[in-house]
């Protein structure tokens, strides 16, 4: 298998704080890749170490069969980076934002404009190729920053929360470009905190808690790390949640809280249904519910083992 991002033991630190911890990552050429963390975990720093921006103290970071620090300038040629939020100039047409760029890539006029055009038509915004971009949807706008990243035609394109501040038409319309992005055969490694966004359009998804890569592989590998299924008992006040979650550790379940609820995870058998609702037997519950685990699930328990006590 081709990889076109490849890192080993990377690290990197600010003063004291140590962001990066010596991670591992590999991304396949054509493929997608999601960086999940909570805020802090240092996904923006891995992006902006593979993109050039920052140096890292020490490791392997290999981009388009590129050494970042040994030809970092030939690493840039073959990337695109698009930021949290939209740099296009809301003062120019969307066509006038893309030939722009292609001139700032030294393309010929004509070169640029072709360029334009065939952009515009991929990101289905050709009805609105000569509005100010000052009168685009935030989706649309994002669509022409991706765009504007596509001019030269890389091979990786590193996107740092693309959907931010979106509201769900355009995160799906970014989530498509995306997904189409990947079949024309561009590697993407996207950074996100949307686990939908992660679930839908990544082929292969790492979870960075506490500096390290906490686990890493498809969403349902990922998914069945946890249990085949998770048990959520609702409880009708803290006193009784914290009863409930006292006798399950008791018997070596390993629980989590959000909000008034515990989640145990379990193998989906009746039997352990059972026996789980026979340790909390004395315990008012209001509600029992058995679902598939979510990436929910997984980002939840994997951070939280990473935060100190």
């Amino acid at each position: 298998m081709t990889y076109t991002v490849e890192v080993e033991g990377l690290r990197k630190s600010f003063g004291d704080t140590v962001v990066l911890d010596g991670i591992d990552l590999r991304v396949a050429r054509g493929t997608v890749a999601a960086l999940l963390g909570p805020n802090g975990a240092g996904k923006t720093t891995t992006v902006k170490i593979l993109s050039t921006l920052l140096r890292p103290e020490a490791g392997r970071v290999h981009v388009a069969g590129c050494d970042v620090l040994a030809r970092p300038a030939e690493v840039r040629r073959r990337i695109s980076l698009t930021g949290q939020h939209a740099t296009v100039d809301e003062v120019l047409t969307g066509r006038e934002n893309l030939v722009m760029m292609g001139r700032l890539r030294h393309l010929t006029k004509a070169a640029a404009r072709e360029r334009a055009g065939a952009l515009l038509e991929r990101f289905d915004l050709v009805e609105a190729a000569d509005r100010r971009v000052a009168t685009y949807s935030g989706g649309m706008a994002r669509r022409l920053d991706i765009a504007l990243g596509l001019v030269d035609d890389p091979a990786v394109l590193f996107l740092d929360e693309p959907t931010t501040g979106l509201d769900p038409r355009g995160r799906r319309d970014v989530w498509d470009t995306v997904g189409e992005l990947a079949a024309s055969g561009v590697t993407v490694l996207l950074t996100t905190q949307y686990l939908e966004e992660a679930d839908r359009l990544a082929d292969s998804i790492s979870v960075l808690a506490g500096g390290r890569i906490a686990a890493s592989g498809t969403a349902d590998q990922l998914k069945a790390l946890i249990g085949g299924e998770t048990v959520e008992l609702v409880l009708p006040d803290a006193g009784a949640l914290a009863s409930a979650l006292s006798l399950a550790e008791l018997r070596g379940y390993r629980a989590r809280v959000a909000d008034l609820s515990l989640h145990v995870p379990t193998d989906g058998t009746a039997a352990e249904v059972r026996e789980l609702l026979e340790v909390v037997a004395g315990v008012p519950v209001l509600r029992v519910a058995v679902h598939r685990p979510t990436l929910d699930d997984v980002f939840l328990a994997l951070t939280e083992q990473a935060v100190p006590a």
